[in-house]
């Protein structure tokens, strides 16, 4: 039974290749059976550019993201085709407020093969973009990292480790989300 109450909104920020909106979309769908919206791009995140460091800040861009009405959306992914970091990071695939309402999906690393100058073909690339959705929607569950190395919210540090990890929760945490889906939806005031 798909939950008609809750809804995920997937949302461009700038440029970025339409198949991979879709392609997170399909998959929030078609492992939590939550149904997902790809919705018009925002702009470009060029406020959130540090350039000391030559990437994105993931927090301004959250914080950017926090201003939008998303009403009738439970949570929202961002995707963008930026290189994001956090302070305590060189980089991040992705990034979200632990138990909160955005998360943020970054492409720029995700279509590089494993040797200088390489690109993986789309499948790898799409698939690597719904891994990273899936975990930072976990989170946005109030999922934490799982120390088993063979479930999507297994902390990965590089490439390598994102692609060893398979496209699925480990059984405890796919308790945990089943647990978190099917809580009521709290709803704010609009006072």
């Amino acid at each position: 039974m798909r939950s008609q109450k809750r809804r995920i909104a997937v949302v461009p920020l700038g440029e970025v290749p339409g198949i991979v909106p879709k392609s997170i979309a399909a998959h929030i769908l078609g492992y939590l059976n939550v149904n997902a919206e790809v919705l018009s791009p925002l702009r470009h995140p060029d406020y959130a550019y540090d350039p000391r460091r030559l990437q994105y800040n993931a927090g301004a861009v959250l914080k950017a993201l926090e201003s939008h009405s998303f009403g009738r959306y439970e949570k929202v992914i961002g995707v963008l085709d930026v290189d994001l970091f956090v302070p305590i990071f060189t980089y991040v695939f992705g990034e979200a407020k632990q138990g909160g309402k955005y998360a943020l999906v970054s492409l720029n690393r995700l279509r590089k093969g494993h040797g200088e100058g390489a690109f993986v073909p789309e499948p790898i690339y799409l698939e690597r973009a719904a891994k990273v959705a899936l975990h930072e929607l976990g989170h946005l569950y109030d999922l934490h990292h799982c120390s088993d190395s063979r479930c999507l919210m297994h902390f990965s540090g590089g490439l390598e480790y994102l692609d060893r990890i398979p496209l699925y929760f480990c059984r405890y945490c796919s308790v945990f989300m089943r647990d978190a889906l099917s809580r009521p939806r709290h709803r704010r005031s609009k006072g």
